[in-house]
C-alpha cells in the first residue's frame, strides 16, 4: 500500500472515531441541558403547589390550559420512608384532552404537613420525543460527518501532497538512475530540514555506491586482462610437456586434467573481461540488426558441434526481430542462448526458435522441473553444473540486454524451457 493511501486510511478511521465520540457526547450534553431547563420549571411549579397546599389555599385545577400538570395524593409513612423525597424521571402519560399518549418529564416530591400526614406530588410536563430527536440528530450529524470528513480529507490530501513533493521527486530521481550509467543532477530544493538531510544522505550513498561499483569493474577488468598472458603461457607449456615421449600414461592424464582446468580458467577470465567491457560501455558502436538472421548464421555451426546429441532444431520467423545494438554484442547474446539451449538439452531433444517483431524466443527440452528463475541470471550460479560451464553465460546475456534496453526472462511452459528476449 502506498504511503499516501495508508496515511489517508488511518486519518479517515481516526476522524470517524473522533466524530462518533463527539456526536455521542453532543447528544447527551444537549439532552442534559434540555432536562435541566425542564427540571427547573417543574421544581418551581412543584414548590408553588406545595406552598399552597401547606398554607391551606385552594389548589389549581389539574389542567389549567398550560403544559404543567400535577397529581397530589396521600401516602403512608412507610411508603414515604421507602421512596426518595425528590425523583426525576421520563415516562409516557396519557393526555385526556388530546386523547393520546405522549412522553413527559415527571417530578415526584414527597412532603408532610403539620399534622404529620405524608403526601406525594407528581408534577409533569410533556416533553420532546427523544426517539425523534435521536433520529433527527443522527441524520443531521451523518450529513455533518460527510461534509466534515470530505473537507478534512481534501485539506489533508492537499497538505500531504504539497509537503511530500520533495520525497516523490527524490524517489523519481532514484528510479531513473542506475549503477554504471550517467546520472542526472538531483534538483530537489526544499526548505524542510528532514528532506534536505535525506537528499544529502541519498546523494552521498549514491556517489559511494558508484565509486565502489567503478572500482569493482576496474579491478575485474584489470585482473582479467593481466591474467590472460600467464594463463596462455601455462597452457602452452603444458601442451609442450604433453608432447614429450618420455611421459608415462599417468603423467599424461594428470597433465590433461591440468590443461582442462586452465582452459576453464581461461574461459572464465574471458567472460569476466567481457562483462567488464560491457559495463564500461566499451562497445559503443551500434547499428540496426536483425537478431533472428544472426541466429541463422550460427545455427548450422552449433548443429554440427552438437550433432552427437541428435537434437532437432526448428526456426519459425513470424516477423523479423530488429534491434539497435553493437554487432559483436549481438553475436555474443545469440551464441550464449544457442549454446545454453544445446548444452542443457537432452539426447534426442528439440529446440524451437520463434521470432516476432517484438520478441525472440529460445525453447528447448531439458530437465522436467523448472529452473530457479530468481537465481538463474546471477553470476556464477549453475544449478545442475554442466562440464565446462562458467555460470556467466546467462548473466552476460542479461547484461547485454540491459545495455541496449532489452529484457531477458525465463519461464517453463509445457515442459519446455523458454528464454525470451523482448522490448
Amino acid at each position: 500500500m502506498k504511503l499516501f493511501n495508508r496515511v489517508l486510511l488511518h486519518l479517515s478511521v481516526g476522524i470517524v472515531m473522533v466524530l462518533a465520540l463527539w456526536a455521542v457526547c453532543f447528544y447527551y450534553a444537549m439532552m442534559d441541558e434540555v432536562n435541566d431547563e425542564v427540571d427547573d420549571s417543574l421544581e418551581d411549579y412543584s414548590e408553588w403547589i406545595i406552598m399552597r397546599s401547606l398554607a391551606g389555599e385552594d389548589l389549581p385545577s389539574n389542567n389549567v390550559g398550560t403544559n404543567n400538570q400535577f397529581y397530589l395524593k396521600e401516602v403512608s409513612r412507610e411508603y414515604a420512608r421507602l421512596h426518595p423525597s425528590v425523583c426525576y424521571k421520563d415516562s409516557m402519560i396519557y393526555i385526556s384532552e388530546k386523547k393520546e399518549t405522549e412522553p413527559a418529564r415527571i417530578l415526584t416530591t414527597l412532603f408532610r404537613d403539620s399534622e404529620e400526614q405524608y403526601y406525594q406530588l407528581d408534577v409533569f410536563v410533556p416533553t420532546i420525543e427523544k426517539a425523534d430527536l435521536r433520529e433527527s440528530i443522527f441524520f443531521l450529524i451523518l450529513w455533518l460527518y460527510v461534509a466534515l470528513l470530505l473537507a478534512i480529507l481534501l485539506i489533508n490530501v492537499w497538505v500531504f501532497r504539497k509537503s511530500m513533493k520533495p520525497l516523490y521527486r527524490l524517489l523519481e530521481w532514484l528510479s531513473r538512475n542506475r549503477l554504471g550509467m550517467k546520472k542526472e543532477p538531483l534538483d530537489n530544493d526544499t526548505s524542510t530540514t528532514e528532506f534536505r538531510q535525506l537528499n544529502e544522505a541519498v546523494k552521498n550513498y549514491s556517489e559511494h555506491s558508484e565509486n565502489v561499483y567503478d572500482q569493482q569493474k576496474q579491478f575485474i577488468g584489470n585482473a582479467s586482462h593481466e591474467m590472460q598472458t600467464p594463463l596462455a603461457v601455462c597452457l602452452n607449456r603444458i601442451e609442450m610437456l604433453m608432447e614429450d615421449d618420455a611421459l608415462t600414461e599417468g603423467h599424461l592424464n594428470e597433465l590433461a586434467k591440468m590443461h582442462q582446468t586452465l582452459e576453464y580458467a581461461t574461459r572464465l577470465n574471458k567472460s569476466l573481461l567481457l562483462l567488464s567491457k560491457i559495463e564500461n560501455h566499451q562497445y559503443a558502436e551500434v547499428k540496426e540488426m536483425c537478431l533472428n538472421e544472426l541466429v541463422g548464421v550460427y545455427l548450422d555451426d552449433y548443429q554440427e558441434v552438437y550433432s552427437h546429441k541428435n537434437i532437432t532444431c526448428s526456426m519459425n520467423v513470424k516477423a523479423p526481430f530488429k534491434v539497435r545494438m553493437n554487432e559483436t554484442m549481438g553475436g555474443v547474446l545469440v551464441t550464449n542462448l544457442l549454446k545454453n539451449a544445446y548444452i542443457h538439452n537432452v539426447d534426442g531433444g528439440r529446440i524451437e526458435i520463434e521470432a516476432n517483431d517484438d520478441s525472440l524466443v529460445f525453447r528447448n527440452t531439458g530437465e522436467p522441473e523448472p529452473l530457479d528463475a530468481n537465481r538463474l541470471f546471477e553470476r556464477f550460479y549453475q544449478g545442475k553444473k554442466r562440464e565446462g560451464s562458467t555460470g556467466l553465460g546467462l548473466a552476460i546475456s542479461r547484461t547485454i540486454c540491459s545495455e541496449y534496453h532489452l529484457k531477458l526472462d525465463y519461464r517453463c511452459y509445457n515442459s519446455m524451457h523458454e528464454f525470451i528476449i523482448y522490448r
